[in-house]
């Protein structure tokens, strides 16, 4: 078993959700995330330096979408890109459309609201989001928790190598962030 290999199924560490993430990719392998920050999902951005990942801030979800398909045809390794709740995931999934039907390696991360917030009338509420992202990539899953978060991330990168290649979609809930 590689060092990588041993860190990527260590158990979470003691920070954040939203920062633990940032390290959990940084444990696979990833070393440049796309995306823009936003109000929903400021947490995931939390972790990105302190992984020694580069950000690459895009002007538009779609761009930012684009630009972690690029990465990946050109580098051979899967594009990330985290962005915000409701229309950030409306706004990727031209690329992850695109990424699917090309066999491109891409993980795309948002935040969601709650099933309690998102009967509300929140900011950027969507009827379903998963449902939505899921119509253009292989699977869309929510992480409610760091473990199902390591477990999704690990079935990602297990199916990057062993499967077709394709787009991937994991929400975590906004409260689940911090």
């Amino acid at each position: 078993m590689t060092e990588t290999t041993k860190r990527a199924q260590a158990r979470p560490p003691k920070r954040p959700l939203g920062a633990q993430i940032s390290h959990m990719l940084k444990d696979r392998g990833v070393d440049v995330i796309f995306g823009i920050p936003g109000v929903h999902n400021q947490e995931m951005y939390r972790g990105i330096e302190e992984a020694g990942i580069t950000h690459v801030l895009a002007r538009h979800e779609q761009g930012a979408g684009f630009m972690a398909d690029g990465y990946a045809r050109a580098t051979g390794r899967p594009g990330v890109a985290y962005v915000i709740t409701g229309p950030g995931v409306c706004n990727i999934m031209t690329p992850m459309g695109q990424a699917h039907s090309d066999s491109v390696p891409m993980l795309v991360i948002s935040s969601c609201l709650d099933e309690v917030a998102a009967k509300k009338g929140q900011l950027h509420q969507m009827k379903d989001q998963e449902a939505a992202a899921a119509t253009v990539c292989d699977w869309s899953e929510t992480a409610h928790t760091a473990a199902a978060a390591y477990e999704l991330i690990n079935r990602a990168w297990g199916q990057f190598r062993t499967n077709r290649p394709g787009p991937k979609h994991i929400q975590v809930p906004i409260a689940q962030l911090q």
